[in-house]
């Protein structure tokens, strides 16, 4: 009975999520954490947290798939991952190679038009893995109505500082002139085919950092993020229409803080104040009244 009441009550507060949301982001980002914890959790083998997790994975494309986020990036294994002990990452290798060739089988990615693409230093990664990403990029290549990500041997910072490397080895070249280095530039050098900027990060099983995922397209447009206690197989559907919500509230908060400085230059233009103008443009200046930021919802 109280499992019964419980199932009630979390689709009724499902459905009351769904009304609050009208404009939800279009690149999402998972920092998909806690599947060893709800292993121990459960008294099971490191594995089988994976294998639950992945289970979560399928549902999480479910769910953007209803609300029509475009894109989607899972961090799937770092490069700190690379640090477990080997017969946790050999099972971790062995479902990723399952689950990235059943992604690239399945009816459902190829009668949705989903576009699988991995991310990060595959080279550090055992070649049968390769092998599989590679097989899942050519068996999806030609879609374009969903975009799933999947971020493997993956690391922040060392993908900037490659890009950092290739533009100063294109300077010394003359292959690129010093002010030509724009974000543009960065962007294109990053990723073959582009990344949408990152709207939302989700992190789950408590931990409150970004640890290092996708910062030039995340924090660069600054992000909405949610943090939440779950472990990640046992994220639910009310867990992410709460992240959603903590995205749409974020972008209401912008839309204001945009309308505001647009009355505050407006204002300052009529009284051809134009030092304060450029102030206003710049973010230097706000109008008296302030708006308390909207904190990351938890």
């Amino acid at each position: 009975m109280v499992s019964l009441a419980r199932s009630l009550g979390s689709r009724v507060y499902e459905n009351l999520l769904l009304r609050e949301i009208d404009d939800g982001p279009t690149h999402v980002a998972v920092i998909q954490d806690g599947n060893r914890r709800y292993a121990r959790k459960q008294g099971t083998e490191t594995s089988d947290g994976h294998r639950a997790g992945a289970q979560t994975t399928e549902r999480v494309l479910n769910w953007c798939e209803e609300l029509g986020i475009e894109e989607l990036t899972l961090y799937a294994f770092s490069t700190e991952n690379l640090e477990r002990p080997p017969d946790e990452r050999e099972a971790i290798y062995g479902l990723l190679c399952e689950k990235l060739r059943e992604f690239a089988d399945a009816d459902r990615v190829h009668d949705g038009g989903v576009r699988i693409r991995a991310l990060g230093n595959l080279s550090l990664l055992p070649e049968r893995v390769q092998e599989a990403a590679r097989y899942a990029e050519r068996r999806t290549r030609e879609y374009d109505t969903f975009v799933l990500n999947i971020a493997l041997a993956y690391g922040g910072r060392a993908e900037l500082l490659g890009v950092a490397r290739d533009v100063a080895r294109a300077v010394e070249t003359s292959d690129l002139r010093p002010r030509e280095i724009d974000a543009d530039e960065i962007d294109r050098r990053l990723y073959d085919d582009e990344l949408r900027d990152v709207d939302l990060i989700i992190r789950t099983g408590g931990d409150e950092r970004t640890s290092n995922f996708l910062p030039w397209h995340a924090n660069g447009n600054e992000a909405a993020v949610f943090f939440c206690a779950p472990y990640w197989p046992e994220f639910s559907k009310v867990d992410f229409l709460r992240a959603v919500r903590t995205y749409q509230h974020r972008e209401a908060s912008w839309q204001r803080t945009r309308t505001r400085r647009a009355m505050a230059l407006v204002g300052a233009l009529s009284d051809v104040d134009l030092p304060k103008a450029r102030d206003v443009l710049d973010g230097e200046s706000e109008p008296a009244t302030r708006e308390t930021p909207v904190p990351i919802e938890r």
